[in-house]
């Protein structure tokens, strides 16, 4: 029988983690959400680029996949316990540019070391070894969380029953890296910047709500745009469109709870995506899985494409994709649970029978 339900939210250090590059980053402390009885198995979230560890949230504050993990929801938290952790290099409460550098006692700022989408795995992963997780029944993401959840069916290739990675491609094409690099470059331009060594007081937040509102185009499609404002007139003071007001809003929003060194670490580390880099190529890499995959690709998407998604789970031993038809584009995957959760909830009941 499993223990009653239980929510925590808290930070672990995990000591000393030796990055990719072959940097060592000392000290290493993760920000991470854990609902759902301890004693029953395991599910972990990753999350997007802005995202964070509180996935679930809760009563009074919901977090930004509740839709998803409740109480007799899609990922069932009386059923299975969920965790969620903030990325390294994130901006709320993980090891990141805002953290203090114990060799030199300044905080990293510009200086935080360059990661990859499997130093946040490899992070993840000790973080699960000190809360003294060996398994996990799935793990599931989108976007940036779900190419760590590629990530995870190769590099530790035997710790979970099934993969859940949405909205995401085995590696990042040129042209979702050209937005990128715009919103990259909206931020290092910045009268504020200052090399990255800003202050609380002037930092580049004009340069931040730019790459903001590019990624914000990206992220919907142009049919949700064009049903949603219609060219309608905002009713503020500055004669905009309600398009512009939108977007001014969204990134005056990021500006409020985001870092601009870490958003230029988790971009730099997204571009860095390949499932193939190393390991002979991504259909090398993709059969080498040995867990269940379960895609998900969502109509409209400019970033990452349905038909790239399904070419990646034909690649996989055991693998089933499906497209979810939305105007929403990319950010189908956070909207819309009625139309795609019950996929998620059928395969974590028989992980191992997906098709």
């Amino acid at each position: 029988m499993k223990t009653a339900q239980s929510y925590y939210a808290g930070k672990i250090n995990i000591g000393d983690v030796k990055l990719e590059s072959g940097v060592r980053l000392s000290d290493v402390e993760v920000a991470y959400e854990r609902s759902g009885p301890s004693d029953a198995e395991t599910v972990l979230i990753c999350h997007a680029l802005t995202g964070d560890q509180y996935a679930k949230g809760t009563a009074s504050e919901p977090g930004w996949w509740s839709g998803l993990l409740q109480s007799g929801g899609y990922v069932d938290t009386n059923k299975y316990q969920v965790i969620a952790c903030n990325v390294l290099g994130g901006c709320n409460g993980t090891t990141s540019a805002l953290s203090r550098n114990t060799a030199t006692d300044q905080v990293y700022a510009a200086d935080f070391p360059q990661i990859t989408i499997r130093d946040m795995v490899k992070v993840q992963r000790l973080s699960l070894d000190k809360l003294e997780i060996t398994h996990l029944r799935a793990v599931i993401g989108g976007s940036l969380g779900g190419m760590q959840v590629m990530e995870w069916g190769i590099m530790y290739p035997d710790f979970m029953d099934v993969l859940i990675p949405l909205a995401a491609t085995p590696y990042v094409s040129d042209y979702a890296m050209a937005y990128n690099h715009i919103a990259k470059s909206a931020i290092i331009s910045d009268p504020d910047w200052n090399n990255g060594r800003y202050t609380a007081d002037r930092k580049p937040a004009a340069g931040l709500a730019i790459a903001r509102m590019v990624g914000m185009i990206t992220y919907r499609s142009d049919h949700q745009y064009n049903e949603r404002f219609r060219r309608a007139a905002s009713s503020g003071p500055n004669s905009e469109f309600e398009v512009e007001s939108y977007l001014n809003h969204q990134g005056e929003k990021l500006v409020s709870r985001f870092d601009a060194n870490c958003y230029l670490t988790l971009l730099q580390a997204m571009n860095s995506h390949d499932i193939g880099r190393g390991r002979g190529g991504w259909q090398s890499a993709a059969s080498k899985v040995k867990a269940a995959v379960l895609t998900f690709g969502f109509s409209r998407d400019l970033l990452f494409p349905s038909e790239e998604i399904a070419t990646f789970t034909s690649e996989v031993p055991e693998g089933r994709h499906v497209c979810v038809e939305t105007i929403y584009g990319h950010d189908g995957f956070l909207l819309e649970f009625e139309k795609w959760g019950h996929h998620i909830r059928e395969v974590l009941q028989q992980p191992m029978k997906i098709s």
